[in-house]
């Protein structure tokens, strides 16, 4: 089986280290970029209405974070008028200006730190991928990383084709909907989670006809007997490990054993897709 080609494959865009700040205070979150950009905007603006606008927020939402941020301050970051000739209006007290400034200048710190990291970590993109898929946590046994090699829409459904690191391919069938959502894309990564129930074996080269779109070879790593079913993993070219729970009797009906081939068929249906968020 070839290799795939991947010079035919768009660049993966590179990854960047990216932060969040939140102010704590003994009663809770205070809030973060949000609540901050919020006092900006009433301070420019001098109208709860017009900074809420500004800062994307409706007129509820905005006056709502207010006084969440009263609260749990202790004391007014923001006072009301009414009346007067201009029809009354909203201020920051000179609390909130210094929380203001202080945040900023925290953020502006934090930066630096996270560019200092990225900076010194060697093949940052690489490993911050891989961070991200050794914490993912699923039911699904099985969890094979790859790339989008092909992508075929269709009027409801797309099937969605990934190649593994050793250039067999799985192919998966999710709804235009999900494949937009996930951001797919020819040369985008992804995982396939395949439930270890759901995965059929054959012994060695077959001539055996499957309606099963997915049928990866390989070689039999280990089996694990129970009571009544046995777990077998089978080693995929690349190194990718796949694992299979049949019956004991399918174990020795097909005559499986350690350092054998054997082939494992599931259907397209069967693959989960996801990304890295």
């Amino acid at each position: 089986m070839s290799e795939p080609d991947d010079s035919r494959r768009p660049e993966t865009p590179a990854l960047q280290l990216e932060g969040a700040l939140w102010l704590q205070s003994d009663a809770g979150n205070l809030g973060g970029h949000a609540r901050i950009a919020l006092l900006e905007q009433i301070r420019a603006c001098g109208s709860i209405t017009a900074a809420a606008k500004a800062a994307g927020m409706s007129y509820k939402a905005a006056w709502d974070a207010v006084d969440a941020m009263n609260n749990l301050a202790g004391e007014p970051l923001v006072v009301r008028s009414t009346g007067g000739k201009g029809g009354g209006g909203t201020a920051l007290t000179e609390r909130a200006i210094k929380l203001i400034e202080a945040f900023r200048a925290v953020e502006r710190e934090h930066r630096k730190f996270l560019a200092r990291i990225g900076e010194n970590i060697e093949q940052f993109d690489d490993q911050w991928r891989l961070i991200g898929r050794l914490a993912m946590r699923t039911s699904a046994r099985n969890q094979l990383f790859g790339t989008v090699s092909a992508l075929r829409p269709g009027a409801v459904n797309d099937e969605v084709q990934l190649s593994l690191p050793g250039g067999q391919k799985v192919v998966a069938v999710l709804t235009r909907e999900s494949t937009a959502a996930l951001g797919l894309r020819v040369g985008s990564e992804a995982f396939a989670l395949i439930k270890a129930s759901w995965v059929m074996l054959m012994s060695g080269p077959s001539s055996v006809r499957l309606s099963a779109r997915n049928q990866l070879a390989g070689v039999v790593e280990s089996i694990t007997r129970g009571a009544v079913n046995a777990e077998v993993t089978l080693a995929l070219p690349g190194g990718t490990i796949l694992t299979a729970v049949v019956t004991n009797d399918s174990v020795t009906e097909l005559g499986l054993a350690e350092g054998e081939p054997a082939v494992a068929a599931f259907k397209a249906s069967s693959v989960i897709l996801g990304v890295s968020a």
